[in-house]
């Protein structure tokens, strides 16, 4: 299993938590770039805040693409994205 490390806003790691949000979205820069492109991730391991004891899950993670992401879920309207789509947390 190999697992990207990501942090989330409250909101954005309960609607994942619940099952409600099923992508999470990064800017196409060149530090997600490094981080996603040409890895072979498995899973997400999303933390809720900075804090040494902050809550996590794990989420199987579907699949990579670049798109467009939805609104209620957090991207702005006619700009791209690594859209990262999500499984069940496991």
């Amino acid at each position: 299993m190999k697992i990207l490390e990501m942090t989330l806003k409250k909101k954005w790691f309960d609607m994942i938590s619940s099952g409600e949000k099923k992508e999470e979205y990064r800017e196409i820069k060149d530090y997600w770039k490094s981080r996603i492109c040409g890895k072979e991730h498995t899973h997400i391991r999303f933390r809720n805040g900075y804090s040494k004891n902050a809550p996590t899950i794990i989420c199987k993670l579907r699949s990579c693409v670049i798109d467009e992401g939805r609104k209620e879920w957090g991207a702005e309207t006619g700009k791209k994205y690594f859209v990262l789509k999500l499984d069940s947390v496991v």
